[in-house]
């Protein structure tokens, strides 16, 4: 892992959507709810929870594809706020989407696809330093010359989400939000795309977000793991201390349900169901977000949200409870 200076730092940041309740009345969905992390350079950083907690929310939220309600998103040192600071951060960090059906234009070929960042930020000076530059891209992700001029739709799912991983490399990115990349395609494709992104971390120096709620395939390429639940961060440590010791008890219960491959560990494995629907964003609990299916909970935990602090070294916890239950 490495151990340089931090490249990207997010402050407390918030994205709350209007939701118009009828009767002119609108009330806030808070999808990301007071959020702070850091990343390191050449880091992975996975970010993990149930569907619908604001994992991608905060992805989108960094880019600016929303914009935050709250909060700092600073990168290298300069914080992202004017339509300048934006700009240049556009230009080192990118995104690959979830689903490599939608976000590929239709009607563009590949070669199109892929030289539009270069087009946006005007990254080449004749016709053939484009062609070449695609072609290399293409390159990178094991496409070849004779897919440039086909459509998206000619292509398997695999091989769609490597065009979205080459337009995304198009500027020559530092940092890649990676938003759920394979939770879409084959289990047999998804080892070959992981691998990729990590020889492309080697080659190319990159920094990744990585969004999933498959543990299995974060565990596999992340330096660290946060947890999320409803909008909040609840744990942050080293990818393998939250594997072997996860201390919030919803990281205890989502990791409790990842399959084992050996029927013996299977066995010993105690599975913790929880309880209860996930709450909806628009009426979160009082207090602590998981404290309606937590089997810990007392009355503290409704009555204030615990902190989000550091227990042990680089590990950092949001529950008011975590020394007694651990």
């Amino acid at each position: 892992m490495s151990e340089n200076k931090t490249l990207l730092e997010v402050r407390n940041l918030k994205q709350y959507f209007d939701i118009n309740m009828g009767f002119f009345r609108s009330k806030p969905l808070k999808a990301v709810d007071d959020v702070s992390f850091s990343i390191r350079k050449g880091e992975t950083l996975g970010l993990v929870g149930e569907s619908g907690c604001g994992k991608t929310t905060v992805g989108r939220s960094i880019l600016h594809l929303y914009k935050p309600t709250g909060g700092h998103v600073i990168y290298d040192g300069q914080e992202i706020s004017s339509k300048e600071s934006l700009r240049e951060f556009r230009r080192k960090a990118t995104m690959v989407f979830q689903d490599p059906y939608s976000s590929l234009n239709p009607r563009m070929t590949v070669s199109d696809i892929v030289a539009e960042p270069l087009d946006v930020h005007k990254l080449y000076k004749t016709r053939k330093e484009r062609e070449d530059r695609v072609l290399e891209l293409m390159g990178y992700v094991g496409l070849n010359s004779e897919h440039a001029s086909r459509y998206a739709h000619e292509f398997s799912g695999g091989q769609r989400q490597r065009i979205g991983i080459a337009r995304a490399l198009a500027v020559n990115p530092e940092f890649i939000v990676c938003d759920e990349p394979v939770s879409a395609l084959d289990v047999s494709i998804q080892a070959q795309v992981i691998n990729m992104f990590d020889d492309l971390q080697d080659k190319l120096g990159l920094t990744y977000l990585f969004i999933a709620h498959d543990l299995l395939v974060v565990r596999h390429i992340s330096d660290r793991i946060a947890v999320m639940y409803l909008g909040k961060m609840v744990e942050l440590a080293d990818a393998e201390e939250i594997y072997k010791h996860p201390l919030h008890p919803y990281s205890q219960s989502l990791l409790s349900a990842v399959p084992m491959p050996d029927p013996k560990t299977a066995r010993a494995n105690k599975r913790i169901v929880l309880t209860g629907d996930i709450p909806s964003p628009l009426n979160a609990p009082s207090g602590c977000p998981f404290r309606t299916r937590c089997r810990y909970a007392r009355r503290e935990c409704a009555e204030s949200m615990p902190s989000f602090e550091q227990v042990a070294a680089g590990h950092y916890v949001a529950c008011h409870r975590v020394k007694e239950i651990n």
